[in-house]
């Protein structure tokens, strides 16, 4: 669960650190500025939209630090080496499941719709871990 106060805490860390005022940061991402306000004086919680905007538009920004506060921001350079090899060693655990259900679901039939899924295309898949970590794709 966020915690709103801290989250208010975050965001603020992320506009000094970019040098913005809360009404640029509010237009950079498009919301109301009204929606930074409530969150920085712990009125409202941040939605998903607002918490997805802000790490969309801000790479830099970690989800898992921004909803939890557990990570750092602004972002190491150093643990770079230290992510790609954690990276390497779910990449490799992950694939072994993979290869084994990947035979058992090239028997099965499955019929997909492609009326409605001709002009979609997925944007974003983040994978969340039992540990607190997370990986986030996009295309």
């Amino acid at each position: 669960m966020v915690n709103t106060e801290q989250f208010g805490t975050r965001l603020q860390r992320i506009l000094e650190y970019y040098d913005l005022s809360a009404a640029s940061f509010a237009d950079k991402i498009e919301v109301g500025r009204s929606s930074i306000s409530h969150i920085l004086s712990g009125r409202n919680k941040p939605s998903l939209d607002f918490v997805m905007k802000v790490v969309k538009n801000f790479p830099e920004v970690e989800l898992y630090w921004l909803l939890n506060g557990k990570g750092s921001f602004p972002p190491r350079t150093d643990s770079g080496n230290e992510k790609s090899v954690q990276q390497a060693k779910v990449d490799q655990s992950a694939q072994e499941p993979l290869k084994r259900n990947s035979e058992e679901n090239t028997t099965k039939d499955v019929q997909i719709n492609q009326e409605s899924s001709i002009n979609k295309k997925v944007k974003r898949i983040v994978f969340f871990y039992e540990d607190g970590t997370f990986e986030a794709f996009e295309n």
